[in-house]
């Protein structure tokens, strides 16, 4: 899943990049507030790692201003503060999720995916349709009780794909998804994965709108 970092801190932003990559994540890192809040109004990240302290414009104000904007995206605070006022102030404008530095990387990566399911309407940490089952933390597929090998790129589109589970999502959307800045695309990379993904999970899985795009149907309740 593609998510924005917005950290100042050359060493800690670095550090967050290279370790959320590792653990399956497409980051696109920014250094200032100005920077962060543009790129939130202009991409679909599934999340945002919001610092408070930021130069140009703080994290609080970014914050403040894109849900005024009408934008949802996920927002996990990052911050040295962590005076209840503080985390109470950020909550209120607006903050899913708030996490006070030093930071474990496997508990923010938990707390990203968390929000992300949440956004989705996803309670359940693994997701499920017909009889594949995704589990985002362990990036493992099994189909029918059977585990599946997925390349790296396919499993971030079923991930997409699950995760929207009902919806017709289009090829831009999908590239969106799974390419951060400086990653080039080839004009029919997710056909390709597709194709790679029927063949391995059968044809019924991914279904194809003409002229749309591709969704995976959404799984009935049960009783």
């Amino acid at each position: 899943m593609r998510i924005l970092l917005a950290e100042d801190d050359p060493l800690l932003g670095d550090g967050l990049r290279a370790g959320l990559r590792q653990l399956g994540f497409h980051v696109d890192w920014v250094r200032d507030g100005e920077a962060a809040q543009r790129e939130l109004r202009a991409e679909p990240y599934a999340a945002a790692v919001l610092d408070i302290g930021l130069p140009l414009k703080d994290g609080m104000q970014v914050l403040a201003e894109v849900r005024r904007a009408g934008i949802t995206t996920p927002v996990l605070v990052l911050t040295a503060r962590d005076a209840i006022p503080d985390r109470i102030r950020g909550l209120d404008l607006g903050a899913d999720d708030y996490v006070v530095k030093p930071i474990d990387l496997n508990e923010l990566a938990a707390r990203l995916r968390a929000l992300v399911r949440r956004a989705h309407g996803q309670p359940q940490e693994c997701l499920t349709a017909q009889d594949v089952v995704l589990d985002p933390a362990a990036r493992s597929v099994v189909k029918a009780g059977v585990p599946v090998v997925l390349a790296a790129r396919e499993f971030d589109l079923l991930h997409a794909l699950m995760l929207n589970a009902g919806r017709v999502m289009t090829r831009e959307q999908l590239e969106q998804r799974l390419y951060s800045w400086g990653r080039e695309v080839e004009s029919n990379t997710v056909e390709v994965h597709i194709h790679h993904l029927r063949r391995k999970l059968g044809n019924a899985l991914i279904q194809t709108v003409r002229g749309v795009g591709y969704m995976v149907a959404r799984e009935s309740p049960r009783p």
